[in-house]
């Protein structure tokens, strides 16, 4: 079977996209992992079909790089949008659901496969404060700590430290380090389900500026965000319990497309 595919990142955070509106495809754990394998397939982060719902919708199925399912991913949201308007499906703005819910997104389309989107994220009650962070879940499950200095710390091996801790059993969660800087949260992450640190999460920095706004008591409704692979920016409203109206801001780059063959 010869599958054609997209190549995307967003700030650094790759994904392999698949468009399964046909509903053709049906791939396996397995499969998925040898394609996002950076040695020997394709490489990637992560793997999304586009789909049909029931209703004729559009699905987002997300997989992480070791092949098993997950919710929601930021960037690999902002990367479909992009994927539908280069696909020519809508023109600047793309409703989607995905495992956390709906989503919609407005997309600005520059220059050389570039898109700018605005992707509006679920809102978020599930947080709480631990002795060493917080947990808090913004569409995947995420632990965020600050630190001085992260850029100082071995990621992987704290990060998987955290990611495997009993606390957090049996699903596991993923990891972010942050610190503040002249308004500015600096975000590292360690993605549970790739198993290593990656360039940028949406999801993660997502959390990284909900629980700055926690911690610090900050009224400002916008916050920029950096990551190793590029900046982004989160917006938020919080009234005391709950944060809504949360939209994450940031690129999207278009890398290559492709067929590849695959034992069906």
């Amino acid at each position: 079977m010869i599958i054609p595919f997209s190549k995307f990142h967003g700030t650094g955070n790759d994904f392999i996209i698949i468009d399964n509106r046909s509903g053709q495809y049906s791939l396996s754990s397995e499969t998925i992992e040898n394609l996002c394998n950076r040695h020997t397939g394709i490489g990637a982060d992560g793997l999304i079909m586009l789909e049909l719902t029931d209703q004729g919708n559009y699905f987002m199925r997300y997989y992480n790089s070791d092949g098993k399912i997950a919710t929601m991913c930021g960037n690999g949201g902002r990367c479909i949008a992009s994927f539908a308007v280069m696909s020519g499906i809508t023109e600047n703005s793309f409703d989607f659901l995905a495992g956390d819910g709906w989503h919609h997104s407005k997309i600005q389309v520059l220059e050389n496969g570039l898109f700018y989107v605005s992707l509006t994220m679920n809102d978020v009650k599930e947080y709480k404060k631990l002795t060493d962070g917080y947990y808090i879940h913004t569409g995947t499950p995420h632990f965020v700590q600050f630190r001085h200095y992260p850029d100082s710390y071995d990621i992987n091996v704290d990060g998987s430290r955290i990611r495997y801790d009993d606390r957090f059993k049996p699903d596991g969660v993923n990891v972010n380090f942050i610190s503040l800087s002249d308004d500015v949260i600096q975000v590292r992450t360690y993605e549970k389900g790739v198993e290593n640190e990656t360039l940028s999460c949406g999801t993660g920095v997502t959390a990284a500026a909900l629980v700055s706004m926690l911690e610090t008591g900050s009224k400002n409704k916008k916050h920029l965000i950096r990551t190793k692979g590029g900046s982004l920016s989160v917006e938020a409203d919080f009234d005391g319990k709950l944060f809504t109206n949360i939209i994450l801001h940031g690129p999207a780059q278009f890398v290559f497309s492709g067929k590849i063959k695959i034992s069906s």
